[in-house]
């Protein structure tokens, strides 16, 4: 896949994916169409050598596995690739209805650690999960997208606030609530709104009562390559659909020789605590289905390597104060491998030089990040992971700006960058 041809591809994923059930939905479509077949974990699972096979949990995280050899397997291990489908944002809370001043509006949760400032003025929509209820009493999960701008959150006005540009403290309770229409029409409800819209996007189901629903504002604005040189592309939620996309593209790439697992977990942004999440029991049950004899399970899973794919901050110029002189990523100078001591990344001298090692064999630049000691570091699925396993892992990620906005930036050619190196770890035999 060329530079162009894999940023606008993974625009593309995103644009499809404003929520964590619909990029699952999204990296669902992809696989079905490369062959892979879904699983149902209610299901009794009888899976085939070289079989290709994904499964959903929850519809917001996902694992795909291409098994190769079952002899590969047990001698070789796995493959793994780790990412998150979520991204901090805006969610709309059970009861909602807000009519102040003539206006309607929605109640919002901050979900994750958001930069709140710049989901200012922004176009904005709303999607997700809503579960309904059919006219026999049958219940259906349903994803809709309502994808025209129906919100905005107008900033206050510099003359009512003189000194918003030296510091303003973004109120979530009371300062985020979008707009969304007039309130002369009396008693909109948004259950009412949301199984109106259910009719539209699904003209073919029978008019349906919504019992509740899961859903996220998110920006309108579509993702754009830009720079004069088009060095950079800008898009929401890159943080971390940028790595789901490079995980599955290498899955799809790679030779099938080789046993090799991409696992999607939602709730990343919270903690991963959840059914469906990291620190949840997701890839473990999956785990036992493909080997269910746990001796030989432990055996292959201590043959295997984790490569948790997760954002890195790259150096802004503006702020390089807030890197360690030593470890500051560059935005197209290849993935970073993140380290800390304390364990917030699970990466070891050994799982950083197997990296270090396969970049190095596909030509791939590669960086290091470190956080200053004198600041608090984030962290990943991958010591969750690492530790729920006890299998080798790396965390690395592409160098991006303005994480946790609303619109973040990455370089294009990081883009490529890992899908290239992935790919080459799919079809790496010995680690």
């Amino acid at each position: 896949m060329s530079l162009n041809n894999a940023s606008q591809d993974l625009a593309d994923f995103i644009q499809a994916s404003p929520t964590p059930f619909h990029a699952a939905q999204s990296l669902a479509e992809r696989l079905r169409a490369a062959g892979y077949q879904q699983l149902d974990e209610r299901d009794e699972w009888v899976l085939d050598d070289d079989g290709r096979y994904f499964v959903l949990r929850n519809q917001s995280s996902l694992i795909a596995f291409s098994l190769g050899q079952l002899e590969t397997l047990q001698s070789a291990g796995l493959r793994m690739i780790g990412a998150h489908t979520d991204s901090p944002c805006l969610r709309v809370k059970p009861q909602p209805e807000r009519n102040r001043h003539g206006l309607w509006q929605l109640g919002v949760e901050v979900y994750g650690g958001a930069l709140l400032a710049p989901w200012f003025d922004r176009d904005l929509s709303l999607a997700g999960r809503v579960t309904c209820r059919d006219g026999s009493g049958q219940l259906h999960n349903l994803l809709i997208d309502f994808k025209r701008p129906i919100a905005i959150i107008p900033s206050l006005a510099i003359h009512l606030n003189r000194d918003v540009n030296s510091g303003f403290a973004v109120n979530a309770q009371t300062d985020l609530p979008p707009v969304l229409a007039h309130s002369i029409e009396p008693g909109r409800d948004l259950r009412a709104l949301l199984a109106s819209e259910v009719t539209t996007q699904y003209p073919e189901r029978e008019p349906m009562q919504v019992l509740d629903y899961e859903l996220s504002f998110y920006d309108t604005q579509p993702p754009a390559v830009l720079g004069l040189d088009n060095d950079f592309l800008a898009a929401a939620r890159l943080d971390n659909l940028l790595s789901c996309h490079a995980g599955l593209t290498a899955l799809l790439n790679s030779d099938a020789d080789q046993a090799c697992l991409l696992v999607c977990t939602d709730h990343e942004e919270v903690g991963s605590s959840s059914a469906c999440g990291a620190d949840g029991p997701f890839l473990e049950d999956v785990l036992k289905r493909l080997l269910p004899d746990e001796i030989e399970r432990i055996r292959a899973i201590q043959r295997s390597v984790l490569v948790s794919a997760d954002n890195a901050h790259a150096i802004h110029p503006n702020y390089a104060d807030r890197h360690d002189g030593n470890h500051g990523p560059q935005l197209n100078a290849g993935p970073v491998i993140k380290i800390n001591s304390n364990q917030r990344y699970a990466t070891t001298s050994e799982t950083a030089a197997l990296f270090r090692h396969l970049c190095q064999q596909v030509d791939v630049p590669v960086q290091s990040f470190v956080v200053r000691s004198d600041m608090g570091c984030g962290s990943t699925i991958g010591p969750i992971t690492s530790s729920r396993l006890g299998v080798r892992t790396v965390d690395i990620g592409a160098p991006t700006f303005a994480m946790h906005s609303i619109r973040e930036l990455a370089g294009c050619r990081d883009v490529e960058y890992l899908i290239t190196v992935l790919t080459a770890f799919c079809n790496c035999s010995e680690v």
